[in-house]
């Protein structure tokens, strides 16, 4: 039998023999050559472990232009911008491209940035810049990058190759090249390779394609992010909304952290919190992001409490019904939880997102609570039943009738609870507000109000009345 061989990858962590090289005593040059090996993205991982002094001398050995792709990896480009002369800092600002400038520049002080922003010569880096700051955070005009290359849909092939060889030094997005028109509309989109085995005496017009996807710069990204996904593109262009003219990318990365931070953002608001809580952030500002929806929802639980307040003769009378309370207000919460994250799910879902899928989500999202609540109705009345036979001493007739108080309450705030689980966010997101606001614990306050009214409710119809 054949002896298999295992071969074993190297670690893909590299950060000591990073921190190695830059310690070592080897010559600048040699320095240079060894970590032009590594990936800017593992030298920025190795920031943190460096000295102030160490840094400096880094930037002295690689110089702005590879300093600046190392800088658009960090995650905190502004302390380091700011521990540099603000001549060097805008020196990297104006290697990097507009979109990372912005990002960068947004984590420094007012006085700092615009001191930086004032020594970049380029102008048309500072154009770049002051255009994406112009935007809001929320659309796509704020994340879009003016690393692409565009040539005129009435070009030959053999000009529209001379453009590509132009311009791959400082656009390296190059993988689609995009076709405007004589204006500077957007035309569509050319695909490298059909550019590059295409015959010279093909019209560039057939290599076009005139149906390739876009974003305008003034959309939403939470309503658009979503259909993005769906192509396996590199980049998508941005247009301007007004003149039709390209702008920008988007490209398949910043896609990838959209997403991410829609979820985050999603993520957040299921959990009752105003923004997405980062790990190292300030004390204060995490109180801030979690305090306000608290307050809300202590209010809200307030009036819980005021409700079994009215209820307080059948609390007195039959203190035993109390003991089952938790139960129905759990079992409901956990409905409205459920039913709230299918129908958030199924609303990022825009091709198939209209108002009869919607009223199906609901019905559907209904009956499943309905369904569910019977059965584990059921289930609740056989085991307090077991339960009031065992330990208490009440009739046969009284025993039945409170069981079955529960297993109806059971069912009755099931069902509610899936309809309010769906129904709320749908309508939140019918006037136009994000449905993530219709949060974990806000549905599940809510579901606690309709399960102690329908709880005690009955008790006081079946239980003191009847």
């Amino acid at each position: 039998m054949e002896e298999k061989i295992e071969i074993l990858l190297p670690e893909q962590d590299y950060s000591a023999q990073i921190l190695s090289i830059i310690r070592s005593n080897a010559d600048d040059s040699e320095i240079k050559a060894q970590l032009e090996e590594y990936h800017e993205n593992d030298i920025a991982g190795v920031f943190s472990e460096l000295s102030p002094e160490e840094r400096e001398h880094l930037l002295d050995i690689l110089g702005s232009e590879i300093m600046s792709e190392i800088v658009a990896y960090l995650d905190d480009a502004g302390d380091y911008l700011s521990e540099i002369d603000a001549d060097d800092a805008a020196e990297i600002i104006e290697q990097m491209d507009a979109d990372d400038a912005v990002e960068a520049l947004e984590d420094l002080d007012e006085e700092t940035r615009s001191e930086i922003f004032e020594l970049i010569e380029d102008p048309e880096i500072k154009e770049d810049i002051e255009m994406i700051v112009s935007y809001e955070d929320d659309t796509f005009g704020s994340r879009m990058s003016t690393n692409f290359i565009a040539v005129k849909r009435t070009q030959t092939i053999k000009e529209t190759m001379k453009t590509l060889v132009s311009e791959a030094a400082e656009n390296d997005n190059v993988y689609t090249i995009f076709a405007v028109n004589e204006d500077g509309s957007f035309y569509g989109a050319i695909n490298l390779k059909d550019l590059i085995v295409a015959r010279s005496n093909v019209p560039l017009e057939d290599l076009i394609y005139t149906t390739f996807p876009f974003v305008y710069d003034k959309d939403i990204i939470s309503e658009s992010i979503e259909r993005l996904r769906g192509y396996s593109e590199n980049m998508i262009p941005v247009i301007s909304a007004e003149s039709k003219a390209l702008l920008g990318v988007i490209t398949s990365t910043d896609i990838t952290e959209l997403i991410d931070e829609e979820r985050g953002d999603d993520y957040a608001k299921l959990a009752a919190m105003t923004a997405e809580q980062e790990p190292d952030e300030p004390l204060f500002t995490s109180l801030k992001k979690r305090v306000p929806w608290l307050v809300a929802l202590l209010f809200m639980g307030l009036a819980v409490s005021a409700v079994v307040g009215i209820f307080e003769n059948v609390v007195a009378a039959l203190p035993m019904i109390v003991s089952f309370q938790s139960l129905i207000l759990g079992m409901a919460g956990n409905v409205g939880t459920q039913s709230l994250a299918v129908t958030v799910r199924t609303l990022n879902d825009k091709e198939n997102n209209n108002w009869k899928r919607q009223l199906v989500t609901i019905l559907k999202e209904l009956r499943v609570a309905l369904l569910n609540g019977a059965v584990l109705g059921v289930i609740s009345f056989l085991i307090v039943s077991g339960y009031l036979f065992a330990f208490a001493s009440y009739g046969t007739a009284f025993i039945f009738t409170a069981s079955g108080c529960v297993g109806l309450a059971m069912c009755f705030a099931m069902a509610i609870s899936g309809l309010t689980g769906a129904a709320i966010p749908i309508c939140l997101y019918r006037f136009g507000v994000d449905p993530a606001v219709a949060s974990g614990p806000l549905i599940t306050t809510i579901n606690d109000l309709v399960a102690v009214i329908s709880y005690y409710g009955l008790a006081w119809a079946l239980l003191l009345n009847i």
